[in-house]
């Protein structure tokens, strides 16, 4: 496994900081088996990470809730964690043909997406240069153009992606066969 320490260790010290602190709460997030899980990623521009402040109250609040709820219990819905600021949206759904689906970005929010169960390939890429197809600003939410390049992570149980409004992202699509799975989109409001 990747040794987070080792791997961000030529960034700057104050974005080495911020990462190890933004860790830390997940890392201890059990997988399916109850063991620790150890976190190897964070994904972000240095501009983007250095504009926000990913151990904001909300983003903490968030990761606690992630961490600390049986969501699998849960029914799909909405629950405010912190008023109109920070609300998770538990969803049931089967994943899609990646070709079937958009990249999409919001003005307004972050998301933390979270895999509960299943798996779901994720497309990620920078929002700037795509060429819009639709927007709805009711629902906060710009559909694209697929780019000619982008990036795809796997999201299996337990896993999660932090989404800022500068990223497009492509979720709900299929990793192998289409399948059900369960998700929790926390909206962090900017």
């Amino acid at each position: 496994m990747l040794n987070i320490d080792k791997f961000i260790s030529f960034y700057p010290r104050i974005l080495y900081n911020l990462l190890k602190r933004l860790i830390a709460p997940i890392r201890r997030a059990a997988d399916r088996s109850g063991r620790e899980r150890k976190v190897g990623m964070f994904f972000s521009n240095v501009g983007v990470a250095e504009k926000y402040n990913y151990l904001d109250e909300k983003f903490t609040v968030a990761y606690k809730w992630l961490a600390e709820t049986n969501i699998k219990d849960l029914p799909e819905g909405f629950y405010p964690l912190m008023g109109d600021d920070v609300i998770a949206g538990v969803q049931e759904y089967s994943t899609s043909p990646k070709e079937e689906r958009r990249f999409e970005t919001h003005d307004k929010y972050f998301d933390i997406q979270y895999m509960v169960t299943g798996d779901e390939m994720f497309g990620v890429c920078k929002r700037d240069g795509l060429k819009e197809i639709e927007r709805i600003p009711e629902n906060d939410v710009v559909f694209y153009e697929d780019p000619d390049l982008f990036g795809e992570v796997l999201l299996r149980e337990g896993d999660l992606i932090v989404v800022a409004p500068e990223d497009a992202h492509k979720p709900r699509c299929a990793a192998g066969k289409p399948a059900p799975v369960k998700k929790v989109v926390v909206k962090v409001k900017i």
